[in-house]
């Protein structure tokens, strides 16, 4: 393969209930190029619906096989020579793969590591398998890019028994992470903190562009507060729901992952900009806490890290909402952050003062884009031997 002619990409995000699609053209420039996209929402439900080009129509979508279908109707793509795969749990996979039935097994038995996000992967690859059977697929693994982490910082205090188990943390949104390191460029040397904000939060620190530390751990719940999930609790918690509360183990996981987080505290929404335009006690408890806890965690990863020399804001929270952002960084001059209030709230770029000791920008991710290149890079170098 070489970069003398072009190459269409298919990326797919499958969910539960969801498939994302979307195309990228690279040239000879080995630029990728979003061409399209389209997704299908509550598959499975009665309100099933695609959506495209801003238009959203009902239609039955009973599972992903079919919504893929529908998608590729909408679509109406080229032409397609490799798909690539967003994949949560990698497990001890590191980098991205070429997808085979070997590679399918092994990702089957990581489910119970990741039982909201692994099945509905292997779902979409086995749609894509059946409706372009001919056409390689790639699996792109969130936990790759912490695969670099120390011991001190993957290893949980548990028995090692369990620890022989794959019982550990393996961090996520991986794919953000790597895109961001990557567009930063040379700004990635030295100590960095991503914040990838969004409904799914999480932290990382890097130093010189490596994960060292990041807070989600053996599964996506872990870490901060966000939309519906808890983020850490005290073990004796659990045990508590479990013990007094009646929960078993299935009642447990939906309130940790479904119930709590903004939603659990605010009672109303898990939406940021719906809790930020609410006055209401609940609705600001929910805010600050959120905050709170990132600013914590930045604080933590200074400590890791020796020192703090950019902190990045990414995700649909850390792009867009401006008062959180003011929020984590407030009373963080110690760390060398303040920021220029009115870039903040304009939402430019670089939101730090001028004379700020650590730089402070807001970047948007794209996790397609960064399977796209994966795909292209590995399918590059398969046929560059």
């Amino acid at each position: 393969m070489t970069t003398a002619t072009e190459w269409y990409f298919l990326c797919v995000n499958a969910g539960s209930s969801s498939l994302k699609l979307a195309l990228y053209r690279f040239g000879a420039d080995g630029i990728e190029r979003r061409t399209g996209s389209a997704s299908a929402v509550a598959i499975g439900r009665p309100e099933a619906a695609i959506e495209v080009g801003g238009h959203t129509h009902r239609q039955a979508l009973p599972d992903h096989h079919t919504a893929l279908a529908a998608l590729f109707i909408a679509l109406k793509p080229e032409r397609v020579d490799a798909v690539g795969h967003r994949v949560v749990h990698g497990g001890e996979h590191t980098r991205p793969e070429h997808i085979t039935p070997e590679l399918m097994d092994a990702l089957a038995a990581l489910t119970p590591l990741a039982p909201l996000h692994n099945p509905p992967a292997l779902a979409g690859i086995r749609a894509v398998a059946a409706y372009l059977p001919d056409t390689p697929q790639v699996a792109c693994f969130d936990t790759a890019f912490h695969a670099t982490l120390p011991d001190v910082a993957r290893t949980l205090a548990l028995a090692r028994r369990f620890r022989e188990r794959g019982i550990r943390r393996y961090g996520f949104h991986g794919l953000s992470y790597e895109y961001i390191a990557r567009k930063l460029g040379p700004q990635v040397k030295g100590r960095v903190v991503i914040a990838h904000l969004g409904n799914g939060a999480s932290l990382a620190a890097l130093r010189d562009g490596r994960s060292i530390d990041t807070t989600m751990g053996l599964t996506p719940t872990g870490g901060i507060p966000m939309g519906t999930r808890s983020g850490d609790l005290d073990p004796g918690v659990l045990l508590h729901l479990l013990r007094e509360e009646g929960l078993d183990a299935d009642g447990l996981e939906h309130t940790i992952d479904h119930e709590s987080g903004l939603l659990g505290l605010s009672g109303d929404t898990s939406d940021m900009a719906e809790l930020l335009a609410l006055d209401t006690p609940d609705a600001r408890l929910a805010v600050a806490l959120f905050a709170y806890q990132v600013k914590k965690t930045i604080g933590a990863y200074a400590a890791a890290l020796g020192g703090l020399d950019r902190l990045i804001f990414t995700g649909g929270i850390g792009e867009h909402a401006a008062a959180v952002r003011a929020m984590v960084c407030r009373d963080l001059a110690y760390l060398g952050i303040e920021l220029d209030a009115a870039a903040n709230d304009a939402g430019e770029q670089c939101i730090s003062a001028p004379q700020a000791a650590c730089t402070v920008l807001v970047m948007p991710t794209d996790e397609d884009a960064m399977i796209a290149r994966h795909v292209f890079e590995l399918l590059e170098t398969r046929h560059a031997k």
